[in-house]
């Protein structure tokens, strides 16, 4: 089944001491095309999101967001730059000597200064950090193309009914053909019979003859008909086809131009607008699908 480019999905899971959640949004794009947005601590985890990311959707431009923070315990490890510390006792020691101060140095002093504090990052599990975060993320990706292929089922119904708007039309040409030769023939017939006293009858068989196939558009319909029949079956195909059929939409709007082009009659000409409107209808539509 089609998928329409246009989704959202979001998972939030608290796994294994981790708070982890992913957004993904997605609309359409001719080609794959995937922005990350996670915590530069996390940024090892890039390549296999978008790896990840790729296994689920073909065509699109796809944002993806993901939050994550370990909840038991502090991801930070404090420690205390003893160099500097003894220093500043050191320091403080002397202006003691020096001034006759009474005062102790004490720890509340000392943590005034918060330059002996180093603060870092503790060292973090990659492997077991990249399982989490791919497990939410999957999630959130099953619950984006979910999205897609619901609304490709409504992209797919509309389609089918201008699918076969356009089969009507193509049909509505074809039998309105005979008639338009039909009608040639009596102006034809009415025009010599003005200009004549006698109507040679072969010359009108022959210039009919010559007109019809100057008009006829037997080739284009049947054309026609058959992308809509490759069209159709498209449809009910899974896997990225958006690019096959607007290939195919280019063909089916190529014959309607050219019977456009060879309309000789208000009605077929009439018919040929509608055609041509149903068509970038149906090449619109399939701008949105994978």
């Amino acid at each position: 089944m089609i998928k329409s480019m246009t989704g959202y999905g979001r998972s939030k899971q608290l796994i294994d001491g981790y708070e982890i959640s992913a957004e993904v949004k997605s609309v359409n794009h001719r080609y794959f095309d995937c922005t990350i947005k996670l915590p530069k601590y996390y940024s090892f985890l890039e390549d296999k999101i978008r790896e990840t990311a790729k296994n689920y959707i073909t065509r699109g431009k796809i944002e993806i967001y993901l939050y994550i923070k370990k909840k038991e315990e502090d991801e930070k490890e404090i420690s205390v730059n003893k160099a500097l510390c003894d220093n500043y006792v050191s320091v403080l020691s002397k202006l003691r000597s020096d001034y006759g101060i009474a005062e102790e140095i004490s720890l509340s002093t000392l943590t005034r200064f918060s330059d002996i504090f180093e603060i870092e990052n503790k060292e973090v599990d990659e492997g077991k950090i990249t399982s989490l975060t791919l497990t939410v993320l999957e999630a959130a990706l099953a619950d984006i193309v979910a999205m897609r292929k619901r609304e490709g089922e409504r992209i797919k119904t509309d389609l089918d009914v201008r699918l076969a708007q356009v089969g009507k039309l193509a049909d509505a040409v074809e039998e309105r053909f005979p008639q338009i030769v039909r009608d040639y023939e009596n102006r034809l017939v009415e025009k010599l019979k003005s200009i004549l006293n006698n109507v040679d009858e072969q010359r009108i068989i022959t210039e009919a003859a010559i007109f019809a196939d100057k008009i006829t558009t037997s080739e284009e319909t049947v054309r026609l008909k058959s992308h809509i029949k490759e069209f159709g079956a498209l449809l009910t195909k899974d896997g990225a086809v958006g690019k096959k059929l607007d290939f195919i939409v280019q063909e089916m709007n190529r014959e309607s131009n050219t019977i456009g082009s060879k309309a000789n009659d208000l009605e077929t000409s009439k018919m040929v607008v509608e055609l041509k409107s149903e068509v970038e209808n149906i090449r619109e539509q399939v701008q949105n699908i994978e």
